[in-house]
């Protein structure tokens, strides 16, 4: 049987009929089928992202770089107080900018890699420090948590998973990954619940640890470009983590007990009155040691991989009434621009921020109280007024009371 004209087209590619494929794209002198198409496109995609993993990183000029001292007037417009801890990241992040510009000197001093862990009660500001700084880099950043993470054969993520979000920061350009620097949050939560070894598999903890040694210390780790579960078919990344700088926080609820115990062991003799009275008892993580982090279930060998330790303040009144008005993108700020998008200017009353800042020392949750707080206040003002089309809205003592109240939070204390 003869073929008509028209079904005697072919793919100039595969060289199928048209009646054989689902669609035949016509150009100047060829044809293509949607199944070539789509081979093609997979073909191109596989060549760029070859392309990308050996094109080399951004380069970086010291003089250029943020100085430490910058980088902390930098974290100090958007997080109030924290000295301690925005002197040691600043540092520590410089310094990792200094050993990567190291390797194009022939200096036989090799600079080592000075992993951050930062402790501090929850709504203290470890995000917000890592966010922060985020937006001043020049390297890719990412930010991790600890508490997906599961041993390999468990649900859950790999602990490469953390490195695929690194690469996917860098647009899988590998050499700039691995340059980078990683924020590990919730790392407190991957602590072994005893202080003796696990003698089976501890899927959210001692094994956890384990399996993020390599990565802390530096080592060649092959990483599964999409994520998710390993599979012998699938194709890997490797990634150097050498020059890679990690940031660990976590709350570690319950540490001060530690501390506790630890300096009342260094108290004895006649001395004893005189050496408890100089201590804080209200901020005990300041006091804060490797041996404490060791005794609340971290390995030994993660607290040596992780050399520069320090912690956050808790956040007293003062602290927490700047934080509510103060910062670029404080609470009350966000809530006057939300309101000014419906184009109704909102103002508050003075004594209203020093209710809010009462209720959230009373209820202990840090910064995130605040936020808390102000939603419950705010939550009838935000639903009702843009359909009544106000131009003002002033937020009084009596209003904040009267809407805590409504909502019953006073129940959250005793919850």
């Amino acid at each position: 049987m003869a073929d008509s004209k028209h079904n005697n087209n072919r793919c100039s590619f595969c060289g199928r009929l048209e009646d054989e494929v689902g669609i035949l794209i016509t150009g100047m002198n060829a044809y293509i089928c949607d199944i070539c198409a789509n081979q093609a496109y997979m073909i191109a995609e596989e060549a760029m992202e070859g392309i990308k993993r050996n094109v080399n990183p951004k380069k970086l000029n010291l003089k250029k770089l943020p100085k430490p001292l910058e980088i902390k007037e930098f974290l100090d417009q958007y997080v109030i107080g924290q000295d301690d801890a925005k002197r040691f990241l600043s540092v520590s992040v410089y310094n990792h900018y200094k050993r990567l510009l190291q390797k194009d000197g022939g200096d036989d001093v090799e600079i080592e890699k000075s992993n951050i862990i930062m402790v501090g009660s929850t709504g203290t500001g470890k995000t917000l420090l890592a966010r922060t700084i985020a937006k001043l880099l020049h390297v890719p950043f990412t930010i991790v948590d600890a508490t997906v993470l599961t041993e390999a054969g468990y649900v859950g993520e790999d602990i490469e998973s953390i490195l695929t979000r690194l690469l996917q920061v860098a647009d899988y350009n590998v050499p700039e990954a691995e340059q980078g620097i990683v924020f590990i949050d919730e790392i407190d939560k991957i602590a072994r619940k005893g202080d003796n070894p696990s003698i089976t598999r501890d899927v959210s903890g001692e094994g956890v640890q384990q399996g993020l040694l390599k990565l802390l210390e530096g080592s060649v780790v092959n990483v599964p470009p999409q994520g998710g579960r390993k599979h012998p078919d699938q194709k890997m990344i490797p990634v150097n983590t050498k020059n890679i700088l990690f940031i660990c926080g976590g709350a570690f609820d319950g540490i001060e007990k530690k501390i506790a115990q630890r300096l009342n062991t260094h108290v004895v003799g006649y001395g004893a009155v005189r050496n408890t009275a100089v201590i804080d008892k209200n901020n005990m993580m300041q006091y804060i040691a490797p041996q404490d982090l060791k005794s609340f279930g971290l390995i030994p060998e993660i607290i040596g991989r992780l050399p520069v330790l320090t912690y956050l303040n808790p956040l007293d009144r003062n602290a927490l009434r700047s934080i509510l008005t103060e910062p670029k993108n404080s609470i009350i700020k966000q809530y006057i621009k939300l309101f000014e998008m419906d184009k109704v200017k909102l103002a508050f009353e003075d004594n209203v921020f020093e209710y809010i800042v009462d209720k959230a020392v009373e209820y202990k949750l840090g910064a995130r109280g605040l936020r808390s707080i102000v939603e419950t206040i705010m939550m009838d003002a935000m639903f009702e007024i843009p359909s009544e089309h106000k131009e003002n809205f002033v937020v009084t003592l009596e209003y904040a009371k009267h809407q805590l109240e409504k909502a019953n939070i006073a129940k959250l204390q005793t919850a």
